[in-house]
């Protein structure tokens, strides 16, 4: 196998590839900064149109077991974020409180269901999305 790194090609090569990674870490922290910059209005917004799209991608197969679970993961992500952007905005001890509740519980939730996915071994195959 060649040395990649004592060639001209292999340090181009090399270069943009860490040029790639670099972009990539720079965007996703460039992402997060934002949402962090965001009030909380924005933040629900970007929390509703993330899990609205991660419902739409989730991989239904017709099995209404499988497809309850699949959709409910990314509901259920979707209400941790909300209830993060309420600890970092919200002033009601209340509200609080019940942020937090969801936090744990749907957390404990979605493992439970990550857990009953995991132990289906005949579930019917994904269809097809269009």
């Amino acid at each position: 196998m060649r040395n990649l790194n004592r060639s001209p090609l292999g340090t181009h090569f090399l270069l943009c590839v860490l040029l790639l990674v670099s972009a990539t870490l720079i965007g996703k922290a460039l992402a997060q900064q934002r949402t962090s910059d965001m009030g909380f209005t924005g933040r629900m917004n970007a929390s509703m149109t993330q899990m609205d799209r991660s419902m739409k991608a989730a991989p239904m197969n017709g099995d209404v077991d499988h497809d309850f679970a699949v959709m409910m993961i990314p509901h259920h992500e979707g209400a941790i974020e909300m209830a993060k952007s309420e600890l970092l905005f919200g002033k009601d001890p209340v509200m609080r409180r019940l942020a937090q509740e969801i936090l744990v519980d749907q957390k404990s939730e979605i493992d439970a269901m990550n857990l009953w996915l995991a132990r289906q071994p005949n579930a019917p195959p994904m269809e097809m999305k269009k």
